[in-house]
């Protein structure tokens, strides 16, 4: 009987066939892209958010359970990028551009983007924290609300990272749920983007981490979205 701890890892590799250059790790992720994509646009927004209401239930509620444990208590993480060949400033304008009406732009960055676009009431996103889907803005919420921003250890120099953007992530009944402090700085060929997160201090650390990697995945995305529209 063969010993499956000590058997070697099985590999595959692409010796020939497809004339196109890519691994097969490239063709699925595009082929799944693809498919999302067609389920995004057969379904539309509401059909989303009919779909995922119960996920959206669940999701919300454990958000709103973990502010209240925390009792205003944030814990954080940052996710650094580093992009040659585009400024901060030709990346944010595409990003006002998207936000001011195109979804389908903003959803493209994520597989786990369900609506994406602002309302009268701010900035709403439809997405998953961790492995929940909640239902949840940006922006500001009531007095002195971003005030926190000012104290914010990960706050970087004015000099070096001139452009930041903080934000609470509220629900719709006014929970603060996260916070996010973005701040982008120019470099020789590009910029440098330091996106950091904050979540209840009672969330499960996964929650941040996983957040941790949606940024990685979003944000590349978004930059690469920008570049090719710049041309």
């Amino acid at each position: 009987m063969t010993d499956q701890h000590n058997s070697p890892p099985v590999t595959v590799t692409l010796d020939a066939g497809p004339a196109g250059a890519g691994s097969i790790d490239d063709f699925e992720l595009f082929y799944a892209r693809r498919a999302v994509d067609r389920f995004r646009t057969l379904l539309g927004r509401q059909g989303l958010l009919d779909l995922l209401a119960a996920d959206i239930e669940q999701g919300n509620a454990f958000l709103r359970e973990s502010a209240r444990t925390s009792d205003g208590a944030f814990k954080g993480g940052s996710t650094v990028l580093a992009t040659s060949g585009l400024t901060s400033g030709e990346f944010l304008a595409w990003m006002d551009q998207a936000f001011a009406g195109d979804e389908r732009a903003l959803l493209a960055a994520h597989p786990e983007h369900y609506v994406m676009g602002t309302d009268e009431t701010g900035a709403r996103v439809v997405e998953n924290i961790g492995p929940y889907v909640a239902d949840f803005y940006m922006g500001g919420w009531g007095t002195d609300a971003l005030n926190w921003a000012e104290d914010a250890a990960e706050l970087l120099p004015e000099a070096e990272f001139p452009r930041k953007m903080s934000s609470n992530l509220f629900l719709a009944d006014g929970t603060v749920v996260g916070r996010a402090l973005i701040q982008f700085g120019d470099t020789a060929d590009g910029f440098t983007a330091n996106l950091t997160v904050y979540f209840p201090v009672t969330c499960p650390d996964e929650v941040l981490e996983h957040h941790l990697r949606h940024y990685a995945v979003e944000f590349r995305n978004w930059i690469v979205a920008a570049a090719a529209a710049r041309g």
